[in-house]
């Protein structure tokens, strides 16, 4: 493996057909779209394609950086079916002889899937401590970072990368684009759930995949009241597949009802959803970073995970953060309970006020419904 440190670094000219392997959760994903954006420009005439998690692609498939997107398959079946499945898949990537493939984090899956592209250049984060010695044989160049691994915001993480390859952006703010069967779509949810012909409304994601992120549901529920009490706005509660029984049983417990998208949408299809919003109120978790992709102003609770690496940039998202001196731990729950006592005593006043604020910042347009205002905004 060849060091990259601290140089002027210069690709060579060769390079073209190029594969980013992000293989990171949906956040991860959203947040390396100025990366994509950054090789489209610094390379002429590039070819940029992306490799994902399965079920992940539909979120980008409308960025007019990306010339491709490969989803990794995850195992299913019988073991011959697996094997079958993979070697499919390696020989595709193989066959379409990217000239450089960058590992974006530091996953062993990573480097396995950029080692199978048998790209002559096939670059990573050169971290000597605390990986295994053969990944360094997996690379053909490793890059030093300017700053220590994962101590920078989330961008920097891909971006820090790919500037020692001669890459960079002034632009580190994640996009996310809408393509026109998505909104067509999107319409055809809101009319089949009767959502259709409403000014506006909030979305609020209130649970995560990890509960230590989660807040207190009752307090879900009192925002929920309120927002319908005293503003008259309706919400829509968003989630995934797995995490439908809790919104269910969240729902049931609401004077107002809101509506119910949880599991009912594909992320493309989300990400339609939450432009339509007017703010996302929501814990750490992949929809505020959807949100804020998409222009949607956010409010986002956090306790154990850091704000300064996650949250959305810019004065149209804040942050709610608990009045304790141990945030953020960056633990996984108080003494392994799995739950984390700064955000169970959170205060929902707390919440209600930057809420307020950031409604009096966001102005609704009054003469569309949602189903218009998407339709005219296409």
């Amino acid at each position: 493996m060849k060091i990259i440190d601290k140089t002027i670094y210069k690709l060579p000219e060769s390079i073209r057909n190029v594969l980013l392997i992000q293989l990171g959760d949906i956040g991860d994903l959203v947040w390396t779209t100025p990366s994509i954006r950054a090789v489209k420009k610094s390379i002429p005439d590039s070819k940029v394609s992306l490799l994902v998690q399965e079920g992940f692609a539909s979120l980008l498939e409308a960025d007019p950086s990306i010339d491709g997107i490969l989803e990794v398959k995850r195992p299913y079946g019988s073991l011959f079916h697996q094997m079958v499945r993979q070697l499919f898949f390696l020989k595709d990537i193989r066959f379409r002889h990217f000239d450089l493939a960058v590992d974006l984090r530091l996953g062993d899956r990573g480097a396995f899937m950029a080692f199978a592209t048998g790209a002559p250049m096939r670059v990573t984060l050169y971290h000597p401590e605390g990986l295994p010695f053969w990944r360094n044989f997996l690379f053909s160049h490793g890059v030093v970072p300017g700053v220590p691994v994962y101590t920078c915001g989330a961008a920097e993480q891909s971006l820090g990368i790919l500037r020692g390859l001669g890459i960079d952006t002034d632009d580190a703010v994640p996009q996310l684009w809408i393509s026109d069967d998505t909104r067509r779509c999107v319409r055809e949810i809101l009319v089949r759930e009767k959502a259709n012909g409403f000014r506006q409304c909030i979305s609020i994601n209130p649970f995560s995949r990890w509960s230590y992120k989660e807040w207190n549901p009752d307090r879900w529920i009192e925002i929920i009241n309120w927002l319908w009490r005293d503003f008259s706005i309706p919400v829509f509660v968003i989630g995934s597949r797995d995490e439908l029984p809790k919104v269910d049983a969240l729902i049931r417990r609401c004077d107002a009802r809101p509506f119910n998208f949880a599991g009912k949408t594909t992320l493309a299809e989300l990400a339609g959803l939450l432009s339509l919003s007017r703010l996302h109120i929501g814990v750490d978790s992949a929809a505020p970073h959807i949100a804020a992709a998409v222009g949607t102003p956010t409010v986002t609770i956090y306790g154990p995970s850091s704000w300064k690496d996650w949250a959305p940039p810019g004065e149209n998202h804040r942050v709610v953060l608990p009045p304790m001196n141990c945030v953020p731990c960056h633990q996984k729950g108080c003494n392994g309970s799995g739950r984390s006592q700064c955000l169970d005593e959170l205060d929902s006043d707390q919440v209600k006020s930057v809420v307020c604020e950031m409604i009096e910042k966001s102005p609704v347009r009054h003469e569309q419904t949602l189903m218009n205002h998407f339709h005219q905004d296409k």
